[in-house]
This record gives C-alpha cells, structure tokens and sequence, in this order.
C-alpha cells in the first residue's frame, strides 16, 4: 500500500492536486514557500553527476541512488533550509559533524570545516547555493548516519565474515522520515549507533584519550631513554621523574605520586604502576622495566586513539544478534570472554589463536555455536599433510603416520590398511589423527559452522597459555579451561539420560565417553571472534594490545584515503585455508 507523508497546505483541492502530481511517488514534508519548482531542476542537475566539485570528498556515487530517492521522493524539494537559512536539524548535523572525532569519525569526512562557508553563501534569492547547501547536507548526513550504523568500510572488503546488511537502513525513508523534522538530532544520532555497554563506555574511553592526546601535543615530553637490559625493584634508571610522570597519564599511578628531582632508583611505588601498566597491556605483570615495555610506554596517545577509533568501527560491523553475544574471542588479547544473560561479564579465559607467520591468522567473524564433539577426531588438512607430514613419511616410511596416532581414510571415512605414500602426498587418501588426551584438537571442540572451518577447542600443550603472546595455532582458537566452557555452553540442557552436564559429567564425556560424539545445542550461542586493540575491560579500565596481525593498519590504511569506502572484498584468498584447522 502507498505511503503518503504529507503536511497541509492549503485547501483540501491544494492537497488532492499535489497528491495527483506525485504519482506513485511517496511525496514528503511541504512547508514553505522556498520549495517550489525554482529549486527543482538545480537539484535534478546536482544529483545527476554524482559528484558535487565542493564537498571534501566531490565523489559520492555510492549514495547516488538513495540521494536520488530522497529527492525524487520529495519532488525535488529542498529539504535543510527555510527562508534562506539552514534549518534547525541542519544546524544540528553541523553541529555533529564538527564533533564527529568523539565518535571515532573523521570530521572532514563531512565537511566540518567548510559548512560556515556555505552558510556565509545563502540567501532566499540564491538558488544555486541554496540547492547546493542542500545536497551536501543530504550526502553528508546519510554518510554520517551510514558510518554511525554500519561503519564506514564494508568488513567483507577484508574477507572477514560479517554481514552488516541486516543493519542498513533505506537511506532515503530514514533521512526524509526522521532526520529532515527531527525534533532531536543528537537523540535521533545515538539511536543508530549500537546498543552495546561495551561500545558506549570505548565512546567514553576515546574521549578521555583525546584529552589526553590533545594535552600531550600542548606539552610534549620526552621518550623515555631505552634499557639494555630489564629495570626492578632497586635498581638504576636514568629517569625515574619522567617514568613516573608517565605512568600517572593514564592512572597506572595515583595523580599525587612524585619522584624527587634526579632521582634514578625504582622505589617499590613505581614497580607497582608498571605492574599495573602491563596488566593493562598484556604484558607479564613482573613490574620490570624491559624493551618492550618502555617501546610501549613512549607511544604516543594519538595512536591510542586510533586504536579505539579501530574497535568502534569493528563494533558498528556487527549485526544487532552479535552486538551483545555471549561469547566474544579477542585475538590482539588472546582471551576470550563470557557474559550472562544480562551481559554482565561471567568468565574469561586465555586462548592460543592463529600464528601471524605462515598465513594462519585467525579471521574475524560472526556466527552461532550449535554443537560441541567430545574427543574428536582431527581430519588433518590437505596442506598440513604436504608441509608437515610428508617430509616426515618420505624419511622414516609410511609407519610414521600410525606411530603418531594418525589414521589414513577414503572419502567415506572408511579406515584404509592399505595406501601408499605417494597417496598421502597426492590428497587422494585422508589423514585423521584418532581421538585421546594426545590428539590436537584435545578432547572436545565447541562448533560454530563457517566458511573458515575455524572453532574452539581444547589443547594437549597447555603450556602454551603461559605465554603472554599467545599465537601458535593454524587458525583454530584453543581454549584454556575446556571443560569449564562445556559445561556452562551446556548450562541450559540436559544429558539424555536426564542429568545435568556439570563437571563431573563434561570430564566423564572428554575423558572416559565415546569418540567423536556430538551434542548439539538446543538454543544455538552467538559467538564473535573479534579484534580490538583498545577495548574497556571488566575492571573499568582501558586496555591496549599490539595489533599482531596488522588488521588495525590495513583498516587505517583504507580509511586514510576516504569516501567512497569499499565494500568488496579484496582480490586475496582469505588468510586461514578453509580445512580442519587446528
């Protein structure tokens, strides 16, 4: 059925005359006398080139259309001013757009700097600079609006599986509905932005580290001198003032600490901020002054906001079922993180994930968990046999496979006795390891299908999670503490014979159970595997990580060079080969 949106301007016949002129046009807000056919062809001719020479970026062809819409809907109608100035709700979007760096946004992206001169330029008589106000209000205030919604890059244009389209609004129906007469714009800009605590408190975050940012340029320190060897508790440092100066930046030390003038040995207060500073950072919590920590300390806090300007555009990708998940893996972290139902935080818990050398990062992604199976058997991919396994077979012969715990299948999954080498080499036969304590996957993996073939599960090196860095694996995410994932994953359902999967039974299942047995889950979880370097932790406080995998700098990367942002994928393979990986 048609819409009509339509004020009254006249008589009733004023009324049905428009209505008859609008076709099936969803004819908008009539409200002045400035609206009329005068404007109309300037409009027509401005949307048509798809390019507007004084916008700061003249190229919006991606909004083409739903500028067209807008404008088609309205008969060509100006929409921002009123008696040659710019109305109420245009003002505001000035307002935002010169703002727009609170909320991760690059102001320029929208003119910020150039609308006093548009402004400067309008009168009622000026329908050139009316008409043009006009439409680079409407581009800029669906690309502030989109940015907000969905983030300004499409995540598919770096293979990472995230569907923001769910999330897209009918630009031209929102804009002309809610923008054009809202009677509160900044009301109206939070409520496209995601529902999430944890996005809210990175928007509270960004603003304290753009004080910080902006102090820190006022007043610029010097870098803190490099050791040769690590810093404790007693020992000799060149510049303890400054070191403590530091570390009350951003709260690792109260803001009333001091050091005396020329003082040069670490006092147990300090070694105290510094631990807090690496809890803060990923980093061993040992309160010693090394390399890394020092490099970590004298970067500048520009940087940091763009590590939470990068976690705000991640947030914005994700679809409305994933922006609260349950489950979240954050790589640049290697932890993962638990909320309950009221998305408070349950559990965490630290992960291996996929190693940056070898192509085996671990993609972001979105999905739903719907089965876990104990003690699995590892279908071993196809270039793992080639790299790792084959050498091996080639020098100590074919035995080599069942002296590891591996079998050779066919396609089936019929256990083969006899095969060849050459077989194995060439993929015509498939390499499984047979489940137990020993097998890679370790004895439950939790399963969330997606086109990576990546999951969680357990590890027969838990070693490894004593590791600050912690990325060792093909792809796949290893979890720390398994069977406590199990059993809350399960916390919800039943064993079939009618018991709760507490951890008594998760242990029987992972080590006394059936091989490769399934459980699916009766209400699948959504789980997001993730990247933010700078993310608010369930302390309160701000937590920064190395961008390991460079996700961070191939997003500025594209961001730097402007709209219109792409949205399809680059011409690459994604990183991790989609196998079983582990």
């Amino acid at each position: 059925m048609m819409r009509y949106s339509v004020r009254k301007v006249g008589s009733t016949v004023v009324l049905a005359a428009l209505m008859l002129a609008a076709g099936c046009k969803k004819h908008r807000k009539t409200t002045s006398v400035e609206n009329t056919t005068d404007y109309a062809g300037n409009l027509q001719t401005l949307v048509a080139t798809k390019k507007l020479p004084s916008l700061r970026w003249p190229n919006f062809s991606d909004y083409q259309p739903s500028v067209t819409q807008f404008y088609n809907d309205r008969n060509f109608e100006v929409a921002w001013t009123r008696d040659g100035r710019p109305t109420a709700q245009a003002t505001a979007f000035m307002e935002a757009f010169k703002t727009a760096d609170a909320k991760g946004l690059i102001p320029e992206d929208y003119d910020a700097s150039l609308w006093a001169a548009r402004v400067a330029k309008l009168d009622k008589k000026n329908a050139d600079a009316i008409s043009e106000f006009d439409v680079a209000m409407t581009v800029n205030s669906m690309r502030y609006i989109s940015d907000l919604r969905i983030g300004r890059v499409n995540p598919s244009h770096f293979n990472f599986d995230i569907n923001v389209q769910s999330k897209k609004y009918d630009l031209a129906e929102f804009v002309s509905d809610h923008a054009v007469d809202s009677t509160n714009v900044p009301k109206l800009i939070a409520s496209v932005e995601p529902d999430s605590e944890q996005y809210r408190k990175s928007e509270e975050a960004l603003a304290h580290y753009l004080e910080l940012a902006k102090q820190q340029e006022q007043n610029p320190s010097e870098e803190l001198p490099a050791v040769t060897k690590t810093v404790g508790q007693g020992d000799r440092y060149v510049a303890v003032p400054a070191l403590v100066e530091r570390l009350k930046i951003e709260g690792d030390l109260p803001g009333d600490a001091t050091a005396e003038e020329g003082a040069k040995i670490l006092d147990e207060a300090t070694i105290e901020g510094l631990k807090n500073y690496q809890h803060r950072h990923g980093m061993v919590e040992d309160g010693r002054l090394g390399a890394q920590t020092v490099m970590s300390l004298n970067v500048p806090m520009a940087a940091r906001v763009t590590q939470l300007e990068s976690s705000l555009e991640r947030w914005r990708w994700l679809p409305n079922e994933y922006i609260n998940a349950p489950l979240m893996v954050n790589l640049p972290e290697f932890m993962l993180h638990a909320y309950d139902a009221e998305h408070q935080p349950a559990f965490t818990m630290k992960v291996v994930v996929g190693k940056v050398v070898g192509e085996h990062q671990t993609p972001v992604f979105a999905h739903m968990m719907k089965y876990l199976v104990f003690r699995p058997f590892w279908n071993v991919p196809v270039s793992i046999i080639k790299k790792e396994l084959v050498p091996h077979i080639a020098q100590s012969g074919i035995g080599y496979l069942a002296s590891k715990n591996f079998e050779v299948t066919n396609n089936k999954g019929d256990v083969l006795t006899g095969y060849t080498a050459q077989q194995v080499a060439q993929g015509g036969v498939m390499v499984r390891e047979k489940p137990g304590p020993k097998n890679s996957l370790g004895l439950v993996k939790f399963m969330f299908p997606n086109q990576y073939n990546i999951y969680l599960h357990s590890t027969p090196q838990p070693y490894l999670f004593d590791r600050s860095r912690r990325d060792f694996s093909h792809g796949c995410v290893r979890v720390q503490k398994p069977e406590d994932l199990a059993v809350w994953v399960l916390q919800n359902q039943k064993n079939k014979d009618g018991s709760d999967w507490d951890l008594e039974k998760v242990h029987e299942a992972m080590t006394d159970g059936p091989d490769n047995k399934t459980v699916s889950l009766k209400t699948p979880i959504p789980i997001v595997i993730f990247y933010l370097t700078g993310l608010v932790e369930e302390d309160g406080h701000v937590h920064f990580f190395d961008d390991v995998y460079g996700y961070d700098a191939d997003l500025q990367k594209v961001l730097q060079k402007g709209p219109p942002y792409p949205v399809k994928p680059e011409p690459v393979v994604p990183k991790t080969e989609v196998s079983d990986t582990v």
